[in-house]
């Protein structure tokens, strides 16, 4: 029988090599959805200038939060919303949407017209659509690798996928410090290109063959999760910003509203989801051990990653670098390229990891992994502040390969336990507890970076600014500025002594006879925050310590070798969704 002309122009879905097609174009589309997630957090310095906006001024730093937070909140809120599209409509046809809508964000972001806060709320506007269309790819592509890989290889695939999903957010600090140096708009038409080719590829290659699981939408689900999970994480955004005479928000009465009312609606959700005829949230899905144990451990490790890559930045950016004579304005692409080790180790693991728990299960590899990152974090609190960078990178580098061991074997468990008919949605809530640990890192290990600064900073700056001719008054008012201003100084690659004194100044607040070339030099700020940092850090490292252990507990709970069966088999657990499979 003669194929039609357009079966010729494509590899068929049944051809052996279709699952590699696949396999390329999803790995194209979370790297390019990964990349923007981090890409613009070491752009922030030259965006900011760019549109001629002071990030630490008055009333800006919103601006600032809400770049970083805009597309990590709607990723968060909108991927099981998107999974479950996918499952009723066709997982391709939403895939293949979200290259769309991502170029076209980009292009939006490359030709913002305004500036100040115009600029900043037209960008603000484009990260979140950005964020939808980066929604629509991590979504599906995960489900769209399960419908194409045989049980027995689904690991290595799902491995390399998951491999671009975590480097996708390292590599794009360093394309964004690149980028950024050249002009602030080529952090996003970078974008373009890849999101052209994407969609014109995804559209020729990729075929629907998922199976369909139809019903309706689930309306009272969708919008109690959405405005539940996005008033927690607009309240943690707003939580570690100042509030009246204290140093964070926790205390303001909206950001405990947004917390409790959040919380309130995300458990009206869960009831919801449990009368329902078609529920968002499957939620016979987590009578699935190796589901609800592998998302658990999948959420603890993202907090921890997350909280990790802006601390390691911050440590960098604000301390480390400036020590050893690089500008402050140079500070963010290094701090890029001086975190690469971190990037390589998960790239040699990662796709190891996955060809090995295909054979041997992913019990091992997710827990030892888990454990060797729990030990980094132990090893970046006893190294010093101003470390040796060799020991550093080699710490980086067991860091990078132990979260490679765990990632590809993880996704791989949770993804083989789930029924076909519910991959997409499975893959959405994989992905909502990987976005949402993004999200809650932030607020997470910020707070206790600022605790941790708070005990100690104000003191010894205080007394720093004394001892070179600031005056007394000054130098009172600048310790009792939240440390939230340095913390932030540090990341954007501002020199903090600068900004304070520059506030002080606007403040009419006479600064007396201050040694302007030492205090705004490459080490005093440095030298000066070198303990209250480790203090800070002491708490932040030994928190992601114990969630990692937490994980690793968790990714032992998942139990062994677990494939799910379609059909009624002997041996069917009694949930009748996932068959263990002992080698």
């Amino acid at each position: 029988m003669t194929e039609a002309p357009s079966s010729r122009q494509r590899i068929a879905a049944d051809h052996p090599h279709y699952k590699w097609v696949a396999l390329s174009n999803t790995t194209l589309g979370i790297l390019i959805a990964t990349i923007n997630s981090s890409i613009v957090i070491i752009s922030l310095p030259a965006i900011f200038k760019g549109i001629h906006v002071d990030p630490l001024g008055a009333g800006n730093v919103s601006y600032l939060l809400w770049m970083i937070m805009g597309f990590l909140v709607v990723s968060a809120v909108l991927v099981v919303v998107l999974g479950r599209l996918g499952d009723m409509y066709g997982r391709v046809k939403i895939y293949n949407l979200g290259f769309v809508v991502f170029s076209l964000a980009s292009i939006y972001l490359s030709l913002d017209p305004f500036d100040g806060g115009g600029g900043a709320m037209w960008l603000i506007i484009g990260r979140i659509i950005q964020g939808v269309g980066g929604s629509m790819l991590f979504a599906n592509s995960t489900a769209i690798l399960t419908d194409a890989f045989p049980a027995d290889q689904r690991g290595m695939a799902l491995g390399i996928n998951n491999v671009a999903a975590v480097a996708g957010s390292f590599i794009g600090l360093v394309v964004g410090g690149v980028l950024s140096e050249v002009d602030w708009r080529l952090v996003f038409w970078v974008s373009v290109p890849i999101g052209v080719v994407g969609t014109i590829w995804s559209y020729l290659s990729l075929h629907e063959t998922g199976v369909r699981r139809q019903g309706s939408l689930d309306l009272p689900g969708n919008i109690t999760f959405a405005v539940g999970l996005t008033a927690i994480l607009v309240a943690i955004t707003y939580g570690i910003q100042p509030y009246g005479g204290h140093t964070m928000g926790w205390t303001d009465p909206w950001v405990l509203a947004g917390l409790i009312g959040g919380a309130a609606l995300l458990a009206l959700f869960c009831w919801i989801e449990t009368k329902v005829a078609d529920p968002m949230f499957a939620m016979g899905l987590f009578r699935i051990r190796p589901f609800w144990a592998g998302n658990l451990a999948g959420l603890l490790s993202s907090v921890a990653r997350g909280g990790m890559q802006f601390m390691l930045i911050i440590w960098l950016q604000g301390i480390w670098l400036p020590l050893h004579g690089y500008s402050y304005e140079s500070t963010p692409l290094w701090a890029g390229i001086y975190m690469l080790p971190l990037t390589a180790g998960f790239l040699i693991a990662g796709p190891l990891s996955g060809v090995l728990s295909d054979r041997f299960g992913a019990r091992l590899f997710a827990s030892g992994g888990m454990l060797l990152v729990a030990v980094t974090f132990v090893g970046f609190l006893v190294i010093p502040v101003n470390f040796h960078y060799w020991v550093f990178a080699v710490i980086l580098l067991l860091n990078g390969l132990a979260s490679g061991l765990f990632a590809a074997p993880n996704v791989s468990a949770i993804m083989n336990s789930v029924p076909a008919d519910q991959r997409g949605a499975a893959s959405g809530m994989r992905g909502t507890f990987f976005n949402s640990g993004s999200s809650l890192s932030i607020g997470v290990f910020f707070s206790l970076m600022i605790a941790g600064l708070a005990a100690k900073l104000p003191t010894t700056l205080t007394n720093g600014l004394q001892a070179h001719g600031v005056a007394d008054q000054a130098a009172q008012a600048a310790g009792q500025m939240p440390p939230v201003a340095s913390l932030f100084a540090s990341f954007l690659g501002f020199n903090p002594i600068q900004t304070i004194l520059g506030q002080l100044q606007g403040a009419g607040l006479p600064l007396g006879h201050p040694d302007l070339h030492t205090l705004t030099g490459k080490q005093f700020f440095p030298q000066l925050m070198s303990e209250p940092f480790h203090h800070g850090l002491i708490v932040v490292f030994g928190a992601a310590a114990v969630m990692c252990v937490l994980a690793a507990l968790a990714s032992l709970l998942a139990g062994g070798k677990y494939v799910h069966q379609d059909e009624p088999v002997i041996g069917e657990t009694a949930a009748g969704l996932a068959l263990p499979e002992e080698e």
